[in-house]
């Protein structure tokens, strides 16, 4: 950016990029639902005319690039400004002794007040001598170590594995199911789960955005139309990106688009004008909604929809209602929003998607972040026999029922319509009482309501699910593919270990 800007008239009200107002005079800038600051508490750092020159460049950051960005520029500022207190504020001199107190790991931070320097320069403000954007300019900077936790496929904070992945969405449609999660909690998880997309563009959904599209030929298809974020010069839901989903997915969100209907007009009194609906805020936060106020101004503004902060706690409670355990640890996933991000773009990368392709699913702008999802990853889906899965299935805990010693101590045991088999002798019992339609015995045993016999042939179905596994590689040679089932084949083993445990425990007595 280059050029001479008009300086701003002090008490002038301006607009955030997210529609706040604020005056440049403001000790305290409010510039979206999430992000907030207190300009003032650089001010004794600074002299008057560089503590003027400051808001006004934060200013320009603050109407034309996103509430997060501008903070985070004003927070390197502040990091800078108390740590040459003794130099003079954005001197050649204090700008070298600044340096030398950063390592390749934190040189970032001054990387990214260049940039707020350079238009500081550009903007025709006092304060910035053209020998320090000379300096700056030739100053090669890290940009610290990027993509660690996808490279290393930290099990803490990097990508999901598949076993891992399926685990998460199973337990938490499980645990919807059974009442023991919340439908916005579902709902939030799921769509960050298996779109990737960052917090700010889910916190930022509207009703309207649920698509579905019909075909000539009758076929449904359901999209989400997220806004994007991290576009300079653009402001709230000014652009937006389609984002291909299941139905399923999409019915649980017309589910929590429904409950978002009732609360507002819970909220308000009554039911809500039928031009407005489509514009409600999916994941809405009420705490804030005025009912006096007149809902269509209101629903203009950012405030209404959840602030992406509380993600956090939707993730603790998803956690604590699911409790779905690694095979890598042997310990509670750590769920976060970036994880699943790093699985959408590791998952391509290792199905062989260019650069373009991933950037344009994780809806960058440009590729400049995704090399690191095709550049030296290393491979999570591994091949695993029947000595691998025997070890791994206890750890992973991927089976939910019980182990009986018979039908007879089962529930529902002496209903015959109970009894699963794999077409030639019985495995166990469903103990629920509701329809199923999922295809058994295979997907029993990671379900919750399979109670396993004792003398059932489980290690045959281990077998059969390793030597299917075996042949889908020698078909396709594709390890992903063939390891569709491994989360099964963890389960089968689990319970084949519990079987032999329990045998030797009978023996003993």
């Amino acid at each position: 950016m280059s050029g001479q800007v008009a300086p701003v008239v002090v008490d002038e009200e301006l607009l955030s990029r997210e529609g706040y107002k604020f005056r440049l005079s403001d000790d305290q800038w409010r510039l979206s639902k999430d992000y907030n600051f207190t300009v003032a508490a650089v001010k004794s750092l600074l002299s008057p005319d560089l503590y003027l020159a400051l808001r006004h460049v934060l200013a320009f950051y603050a109407t034309t690039a996103s509430a997060g960005y501008t903070q985070s520029l004003f927070y390197h500022c502040k990091t800078y400004l108390k740590t040459i207190t003794c130099l003079l504020p954005f001197s050649v001199e204090s700008l070298i002794s600044y340096r030398s107190t950063l390592d390749k790991n934190t040189e970032w931070q001054l990387a990214s007040l260049r940039t707020f320097i350079r238009q500081w320069h550009a903007m025709g403000h006092p304060g910035i001598a053209d020998e320090v954007v000379q300096l700056l300019s030739k100053w090669r900077l890290s940009a610290g170590e990027r993509g660690y936790a996808v490279q290393s496929m930290c099990p803490d904070s990097g990508p999901l594995t598949d076993i891992e992945m399926q685990g998460v969405v199973e337990a938490v449609t499980t645990a919807f199911g059974e009442g023991r999660l919340a439908l916005v909690d579902t709902a939030l998880t799921l769509t960050i789960a298996l779109t990737g997309r960052r917090r700010v563009q889910v916190a930022g959904l509207k009703i309207k955005d649920l698509i579905k599209q019909t075909s000539k030929d009758g076929i449904d298809k359901f999209f989400i139309n997220f806004p994007r974020a991290k576009q300079h010069f653009q402001g709230w839901r000014s652009s937006f990106s389609k984002f291909a989903v299941s139905e399923d997915l999409w019915l649980i969100l017309q589910e929590q688009a429904a409950a978002t209907q009732r609360e507002f007009a819970s909220m308000v009194g009554e039911s809500v004008a039928a031009q407005l609906v489509s514009e409600l805020p999916l994941f809405p936060n009420l705490s804030v909604l005025d009912p006096s106020a007149g809902l269509e101004e209101q629903l203009t503004m950012d405030y209404l929809h959840m602030r992406t902060a509380n993600l956090g706690g939707v993730m603790l409670r998803v956690s604590d209602a699911t409790n779905v355990i690694s095979e890598r640890t042997g310990l509670p996933i750590n769920l976060t929003p970036y994880r699943f991000r790093y699985t959408l773009g590791t998952n391509l990368a290792r199905e062989g998607k260019r650069e373009y392709v991933i950037a344009e699913a994780l809806d960058h702008s440009d590729t400049q972040h995704v090399g690191v999802y095709v550049k030296n990853i290393p491979d999570i889906v591994k091949h695993i026999n029947k000595a691998v899965a025997l070890r791994l299935g206890p750890i992973a805990q991927a089976f939910q029922g019980v182990l009986i010693a018979s039908e007879r101590d089962a529930i529902r045991g002496d209903d015959p319509s109970s009894r699963i088999t794999n077409g030639a002798q019985g495995v166990g019992t469903c103990g629920s009482y509701g329809f199923c339609g999922a295809l058994a015995p295979i997907a029993c045993y990671t379900c919750n309501n399979f109670q396993p016999w004792l003398d059932g042939p489980h290690e045959a179905v281990l077998d059969g699910l390793i030597n299917e596994r075996d042949s889908v590689f020698e078909q396709t040679g594709d390890l992903k593919i063939a390891a569709v089932n491994d989360r099964l084949i963890l389960a089968v083993s689990d319970v084949v270990n519990r079987c032999k445990a329990m045998r030797e425990d009978d023996e003993d007595v």
